[in-house]
């Protein structure tokens, strides 16, 4: 028999002084991710009884059920920033249970019957609660907006990317958005930190209202878009800018650049040159070799 490979030796203590010596920031106490995850999917529960598919109950007594689980999933989410002195848990979830539930559960339902009467492919408001994402992502916005509100450190954001994460759609909980609000399909959607978005709004896929500068210098200052009431905007428009406004009632055409703003009742689109070519018929053709 031939003798064992000798495995080459590695020097983990070593290895990870290295790491830690190249590390930016020092350790700091942030919230458990896996108990932000499990507040989510008990709180939503209760708002609506069919997220997560067949309910057998819609009573108050399992909504009663699902916010209690909520509630200590919440407190257990945010114990390392009260270990490390930033906030106290218990009156952090006390005023979201107490002051912000009801309206965002309100809320909600409003987004979901907006999505509901918008998307003709949709048979049910049960089909929009169960199955469509956008729905989710901004049930989720909803609720880490008010923790935004309260001054809870990293919670919201981590909420909001628990979301992107699982629908591809981006909203900053720092963004103000107004009720009945509608995302249709919206993979790669971006909304950023001081975007104020009006009243029944609807969103398409790829749309970003976005910042026309990233320096940090300006952090404090307003560098997102302003969507008035009853705008509708289409695929992957690009809306940029803190003084940009869409009026109300106006229609963003999809792939539009948009960087100033334009009145109510405007209709933006983008023209672009479309050729449309006939092949021979008997000449087989194969675009994709």
């Amino acid at each position: 028999m031939g003798s064992r490979q000798q495995q080459p030796s590695v020097d983990f203590q070593q290895v990870a002084h290295r790491l830690a010596a190249a590390r930016l920031a020092p350790c700091r106490a942030l919230p458990d991710k896996a108990q932000a995850e499990r507040f989510l999917s008990e709180l939503l529960t209760a708002i609506f009884p069919n997220i997560s598919g067949y309910a057998e109950s819609c009573t108050a007594d399992e909504a009663r059920c699902h916010l209690e689980a909520a509630w200590q999933a919440g407190c257990a989410a945010l114990d390392p920033l009260q270990r490390a002195g930033l906030i106290h848990a218990e009156t952090v979830m006390a005023h979201f249970f107490a002051e912000r539930l009801e309206h965002i559960g309100r809320l909600a339902w409003l987004d979901a019957q907006a999505i509901f009467e918008g998307d003709p492919a949709a048979r049910s408001l049960e089909e929009v609660i169960a199955t469509y994402p956008g729905l989710f992502a901004i049930a989720v916005y909803r609720v880490a907006r008010a923790f935004f509100e309260q001054g809870v450190p990293i919670f919201p954001r981590m909420l909001t990317e628990l979301a992107h994460q699982r629908t591809g759609i981006d909203i900053h909980p720092g963004a103000r958005i107004g009720h009945s609000f509608c995302i249709d399909h919206g993979t790669g959607i971006v909304i950023g930190e001081t975007t104020v978005i009006g009243d029944r709004v609807k969103l398409y896929q790829g749309v970003t209202l976005g910042a026309l500068s990233v320096s940090k210098s300006l952090a404090a200052s307003k560098r997102h878009p302003t969507i008035e009431d009853d705008v509708v905007i289409y695929a992957n428009a690009t809306i940029l800018g803190g003084d940009t406004i869409v009026g109300h009632h106006s229609v963003i055409g999809g792939n539009v650049w948009l960087i100033e703003s334009v009145p109510p009742y405007s209709m933006v689109y983008h023209k672009g040159d479309v050729i449309i070519k006939q092949h021979a018929m008997d000449t087989p053709q194969h675009p994709m070799e």
